[in-house]
């Protein structure tokens, strides 16, 4: 699980990348749920509160920069 002040820390560009792996995890658990595979149920439920927050600092990001 990732902590808030982590994800704060991170640079857009960090934040895109971990995003991005995320989600890529995210369709790999769903995919093995499907097919009766996972044994970390739980994982399902962090990786996406995970993305949850990673796009709210995004977007919290987006409103603080203005732009040119």
């Amino acid at each position: 699980m990732t902590k808030i002040t982590e994800i704060r820390g991170k640079s857009p560009d960090e934040l895109q990348t971990l995003l991005l792996d995320l989600r890529k995890e995210q369709f790999n658990l769903r995919f093995q749920r499907a097919t009766g595979q996972l044994e970390a149920v739980s994982r399902i439920k962090q990786v996406r509160r995970d993305i949850a927050r990673i796009k709210t600092v995004q977007a919290a990001n987006a409103r603080t920069t203005p732009k040119a």
